[in-house]
Protein backbone atom coordinates (compact mmCIF):
# COMPACT_ATOMS: atom_id res chain seq x y z
CA UNK A 1 0.00 0.00 0.00
CA UNK A 2 1.36 3.45 -0.98
CA UNK A 3 1.64 6.01 1.59
CA UNK A 4 2.84 9.33 2.28
CA UNK A 5 3.51 10.96 5.57
CA UNK A 6 4.94 14.10 5.63
CA UNK A 7 6.28 16.15 8.79
CA UNK A 8 8.47 19.19 9.61
CA UNK A 9 6.24 21.98 9.73
CA UNK A 10 5.94 24.65 11.92
CA UNK A 11 6.10 28.00 12.67
CA UNK A 12 8.97 30.29 11.96
CA UNK A 13 9.78 34.01 10.83
CA UNK A 14 10.48 35.70 7.56
CA UNK A 15 14.22 35.18 7.19
CA UNK A 16 14.33 31.59 8.64
CA UNK A 17 14.22 28.44 7.86
CA UNK A 18 12.61 24.72 7.71
CA UNK A 19 13.03 21.03 6.52
CA UNK A 20 10.18 19.30 5.58
CA UNK A 21 10.32 15.47 5.53
CA UNK A 22 7.98 13.00 3.22
CA UNK A 23 8.66 9.25 4.36
CA UNK A 24 7.27 6.94 1.91
CA UNK A 25 5.94 3.22 2.50
CA UNK A 26 4.82 0.64 -0.34
CA UNK A 27 7.29 1.39 -2.90
CA UNK A 28 10.70 3.19 -3.20
CA UNK A 29 10.89 7.01 -3.26
CA UNK A 30 13.97 6.76 -5.54
CA UNK A 31 12.56 4.94 -8.35
CA UNK A 32 9.65 7.94 -9.28
CA UNK A 33 9.29 11.12 -9.93
CA UNK A 34 8.56 13.06 -6.81
CA UNK A 35 6.75 16.32 -6.66
CA UNK A 36 6.20 19.16 -3.80
CA UNK A 37 3.07 20.88 -3.99
CA UNK A 38 1.54 23.80 -1.70
CA UNK A 39 -2.16 24.99 -1.12
CA UNK A 40 -2.58 28.22 1.18
CA UNK A 41 -5.89 28.94 2.44
CA UNK A 42 -8.22 30.71 0.02
CA UNK A 43 -5.53 29.72 -3.40
CA UNK A 44 -5.02 26.73 -6.08
CA UNK A 45 -2.76 24.14 -5.40
CA UNK A 46 0.63 25.32 -6.34
CA UNK A 47 3.59 23.60 -7.50
CA UNK A 48 6.91 23.91 -5.91
CA UNK A 49 9.29 21.50 -7.55
CA UNK A 50 10.24 17.94 -8.34
CA UNK A 51 13.17 15.88 -8.23
CA UNK A 52 13.09 12.87 -10.95
CA UNK A 53 14.67 8.89 -10.45
CA UNK A 54 17.88 9.82 -11.92
CA UNK A 55 18.38 13.47 -9.40
CA UNK A 56 17.51 16.34 -11.31
CA UNK A 57 15.02 18.76 -9.97
CA UNK A 58 12.68 21.64 -11.40
CA UNK A 59 11.62 24.74 -8.97
CA UNK A 60 9.10 27.09 -9.71
CA UNK A 61 10.05 30.60 -10.36
CA UNK A 62 8.83 32.12 -6.66
CA UNK A 63 10.96 29.37 -4.79
CA UNK A 64 14.11 28.91 -7.20
CA UNK A 65 17.17 29.42 -5.37
CA UNK A 66 15.53 29.32 -1.96
CA UNK A 67 13.97 25.79 -1.49
CA UNK A 68 16.04 22.65 -2.04
CA UNK A 69 14.22 18.78 -2.72
CA UNK A 70 16.43 15.64 -2.08
CA UNK A 71 15.68 12.37 -0.96
CA UNK A 72 17.74 9.50 1.28
CA UNK A 73 16.96 6.26 -0.74
CA UNK A 74 18.32 4.50 2.85
CA UNK A 75 15.40 6.34 4.72
CA UNK A 76 12.88 6.35 1.52
CA UNK A 77 12.36 9.94 2.25
CA UNK A 78 11.63 12.87 0.43
CA UNK A 79 12.97 16.19 1.90
CA UNK A 80 12.27 19.87 1.23
CA UNK A 81 14.75 22.33 2.17
CA UNK A 82 13.21 25.55 2.60
CA UNK A 83 15.49 28.51 3.13
CA UNK A 84 14.95 32.60 3.86
CA UNK A 85 11.06 31.69 4.21
CA UNK A 86 8.61 34.62 3.14
CA UNK A 87 5.36 35.42 5.03
CA UNK A 88 4.21 34.21 1.00
CA UNK A 89 5.51 30.76 2.02
CA UNK A 90 2.62 30.12 4.58
CA UNK A 91 0.76 27.08 3.52
CA UNK A 92 0.31 23.66 3.74
CA UNK A 93 3.01 21.28 1.95
CA UNK A 94 2.30 18.23 0.04
CA UNK A 95 4.54 15.33 -1.48
CA UNK A 96 2.98 14.03 -4.10
CA UNK A 97 4.24 10.80 -6.43
CA UNK A 98 2.95 11.26 -10.17
CA UNK A 99 2.76 7.73 -11.19
CA UNK A 100 -0.70 6.88 -9.69
CA UNK A 101 -1.63 10.59 -8.47
CA UNK A 102 -0.45 9.72 -4.74
CA UNK A 103 -0.08 12.56 -1.41
CA UNK A 104 0.07 12.59 1.61
CA UNK A 105 -1.93 14.65 4.20
CA UNK A 106 0.49 17.93 3.72
CA UNK A 107 2.12 19.52 6.97
CA UNK A 108 1.38 23.49 7.65
CA UNK A 109 4.11 25.79 6.93
CA UNK A 110 3.41 28.91 8.49
CA UNK A 111 5.41 31.92 7.98
CA UNK A 112 5.13 35.43 10.65
CA UNK A 113 6.33 37.66 12.17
Amino acid sequence: QVRLVESGGGLVQPGGSLRLSCVASGFTVGHYLMNWYRQAPGKRREFVGFLTEDGQTNYADSVQDRFTISRSDAKNTLYLEMKNLKVEDTAVYFCHRNTGNFRGQGTQVTVSS
